[in-house]
């Protein structure tokens, strides 16, 4: 069976209605100053960008996220985190988009 799915996805912009739907407010705030680190995901995350921006490198592509990006990022994925501007997110596990 082929896997399809990305190990991260960016939904840039997306609609209020699929941030109303996904009830995004409510989800916890993480924030984080210019740096770079590991990490690794041992459960699907889906965050929104509600300011700066990061350059997320993985082992096979590179992937900038910025302010007003919906990211989902897939269970397993190894990655080094640069961030660029401090970052303040809304995040959630266990989640799908």
């Amino acid at each position: 069976m082929l896997n399809n799915d990305p190990e991260v996805k960016i939904i840039h912009d997306p609609t209020e209605d699929l941030l109303e739907n996904l009830n995004v407010k409510s989800w916890p705030i993480w924030e984080k100053e210019i740096s770079t680190f590991d990490w690794y995901y041992d459960e699907t995350e889906v965050c929104y960008i509600l300011e700066g921006e990061v350059l997320v490198h993985t082992k096979n592509s590179e992937y900038l996220i910025k302010k007003g990006d919906l990211v989902k990022f897939k269970k397993g994925l190894s990655c080094k985190w640069e961030i660029k501007k401090d970052i303040k997110k809304h995040y959630n596990f266990g989640i799908e988009i």
